[in-house]
């Protein structure tokens, strides 16, 4: 029995990110309603505040749900272990933009993350958290750049750091233009190319070299 009711508890969690996930969609964040997202999974609002605390921490755990299967990946390139970092992220980030495009959910929660957020004063906690997780990102993106280059796999005067930043960015900017006009290209058939002239930035860009002086 005790069983039977952790994985209804589970089975509920889900339905509720699944009505999250809908309704930020159809409403942007700031405008969808706990009770909303109730309605939608067929739930009390109890049962939301039961698995999560607020919208934040439903955002949150909405994110998680696409970060995980890329995760292994992530940490591989971060290893000092890995032989080959450079190509654990060449790896990860082409398989992160074939995602966007392939498969639905994931292009449903970044069309939320990038064009259906607004920082109102009610997601003030929501802003800081997306500005942790962000320079966490690049903290990680500069620890696979500084284990590239102990490799032999980019150049030994890489700024990291600045490296780190740009290769954010670019993801970050690519993702979001696609988005805005899908129709423009495939995201998918264009991902490896995308990401080899990201890694032709990363060797060969003065402007990516620790500055003398």
């Amino acid at each position: 029995m005790a069983r039977r009711t952790k994985e209804e508890a589970e089975e509920t969690r889900v339905q509720i990110l699944d009505a999250t996930e809908r309704v930020f969609h159809e409403k942007g964040v700031s405008r969808a309603s706990l009770a909303e997202i109730a309605a939608a999974a067929g739930v009390s609002r109890g049962a939301i505040y039961w698995h999560f605390e607020n919208k934040t921490d439903l955002f949150q755990a909405m994110l998680e749900r696409i970060r995980m299967p890329l995760e292994e990946l992530a940490r591989a390139s971060e290893s000092e272990d890995e032989p080959d970092p450079l190509g654990r992220m060449h790896q990860l980030l082409v398989r992160l933009l074939r995602r966007v495009e392939l498969d639905p959910q994931s292009r449903r929660i970044h069309e939320i993350l990038r064009l259906k957020v607004e920082y109102t004063e009610e997601l003030g906690d929501l802003r800081r958290k997306m500005q942790d997780l962000s320079a966490d990102c690049d903290l990680r993106i500069a620890k696979a750049l500084r284990n590239a280059v102990s490799r032999g796999q980019l150049p030994g005067d890489l700024d990291c750091r600045r490296a780190a930043i740009s290769v954010h960015a670019y993801m970050e900017g690519v993702q979001t233009n696609w988005l805005l006009v899908p129709e423009g290209f495939s995201l998918a058939a264009e991902a490896e190319n995308l990401v080899n002239s990201l890694m032709d930035m990363l060797r060969a860009s003065p402007a990516l070299r620790i500055q003398a002086g």
